[in-house]
């Protein structure tokens, strides 16, 4: 028997007043990339046939950013224009999803849900039942709880804000995440109102609804419960940082790299390593980065799109963007790579140098205070201290050539 197709609804629209933020909640930042952009990742894993997105604050800001970001399974952009509660925010989508479908319903702003708990999730959500994931918390604060019956049967939602002090001792709660068939998802929607204490309306109403008109509603537990955590302050956004890095770090020993202090680094992108990699404490990795084998990554380093090749060692307090950077290369302390830098091997980039938009050739030095700018430096090169090459002249920027085994003495100036 073939499942019926899968729709996915992302919820992104809120402003979340406790940000503090002229930005939209989901477009701040996690482990280098926005909220959104995590469970819109999570949701394209899943191979739905499509992703609607429901937008209202800072659409426009939302919009723009994901529109270069590409994924296998296109999203529909659905406005609220009003936030008038979460079964409003879903019911926008509606419209455009077929009603045989089975919907999945995600939160923008609930960043590390798995795949696999979703899967599950959307297993137990076909033909009539209707499927919650839920989780036990040690401190319930701000969930819904998940109300059960005698033989343990999920029988209601109920929200903080209308809890009972006895029902807000329940420690099971609701994730908000809902896989149901859309058609009877929009019968329970058009029942919806808003008497309740935020005179919005909530989506988690459809659950007693469900169980009145005699479905079963499935509670499937989600295992971890920062997988489950919203965001909706700077403390929680904090929460989840470290608890991914904390991750992301674990991962990296595993795989053979050694952290000196796995408290102080972030991976804010993607990191592949070769064996033996070392990395001091206070590292900085953004957007794609390969090292390879037998690297040494001093303290306070930030690393962006970049490749370090075997071999290589980068002393303190180097900033690398955009930089390719040949075996057995010496950078640094204090030494700053610019993009479009190109390092061949053996090259020596010392103390306060910058590079950019430059080669420079196998064994060549560049050791103190210089700038090295829109230049081709050949092999076996010294420049020495206090060296630039001067290439704007206000209009256009041009190019320096330097030959092989060339000597270029301190403080000059290559026009």
């Amino acid at each position: 028997m073939s499942h019926p197709s899968l729709e996915v609804i992302v919820l992104a629209a809120g402003k979340g007043t406790r940000m503090q933020s002229r930005r939209a909640k989901v477009m701040h930042m996690l482990a280098g990339r926005p909220l959104l952009a995590h469970v819109l990742s999570t949701a394209d894993s899943l191979s739905p046939d499509r992703i609607h997105v429901v937008i209202g604050f800072g659409a426009n800001d939302v919009q723009d950013y994901f529109k270069a970001c590409p994924m296998k399974n296109e999203f529909r952009w659905v406005r609220q224009e009003q936030q008038l509660g979460t079964g409003h925010a879903v019911k926008q989508a509606l419209p455009f999803i077929d009603h045989a479908s089975t919907v999945l319903i995600l939160y923008g702003d609930v960043p590390l849900v798995s795949q696999d708990s979703l899967n599950r999730l959307v297993e137990a959500g076909q033909g009539d039942e209707v499927a919650i994931l839920t989780a036990y918390l040690d401190d319930p604060r701000g969930y819904g709880r998940i109300y059960r019956d005698e033989s343990n049967e999920v029988r209601a939602i109920i929200e903080e804000a209308d809890a009972s002090p006895e029902q807000r001792e329940i420690s099971e709660v609701n994730t908000g995440f809902i896989a149901v068939n859309a058609g009877r998802l929009k019968h329970w929607l058009d029942r919806l109102d808003n008497q309740n204490r935020q005179n919005e309306y909530y989506l988690t109403d459809i659950i007693s609804m469900a169980v009145s008109d005699g479905f079963k509603v499935k509670g499937i537990q989600a295992g971890d419960p920062y997988a489950v955590m919203g965001v909706n302050s700077r403390q929680q956004l904090s929460a989840l940082e470290r608890h991914i890095q904390r991750n992301q770090a674990e991962k990296l020993m595993q795989s053979g790299v050694t952290l000196m202090d796995p408290e102080r680094f972030d991976l804010r992108g993607t990191l592949r390593t070769g064996q033996d990699v070392v990395i001091d404490v206070g590292v900085v990795v953004n957007g794609h980065v390969d090292i390879g084998n037998n690297v040494y990554i001093g303290a306070y380093c930030v690393i962006t799109d970049s490749v370090i090749s075997d071999g290589a060692r980068i002393e303190s307090h180097t900033v690398i963007e955009g930089g390719h950077i040949g075996s057995d290369v010496r950078i640094g302390p204090f030494a700053r790579i610019r993009p479009g830098a190109r390092l061949d091997e053996e090259v020596r980039v010392g103390n306060f140098v910058e590079v950019k938009n430059s080669s420079i050739g196998q064994g060549s030095k560049v050791n103190h205070l210089s700038y090295i700018g829109d230049a081709t430096v050949g092999k076996q090169v010294n420049i020495g201290a206090g060296t630039i090459t001067c290439n704007y002249d206000g209009a256009n920027k041009h190019h320096t050539d330097i030959g092989d085994h060339v000597f270029v003495g301190s403080s000059s100036q290559l026009v």
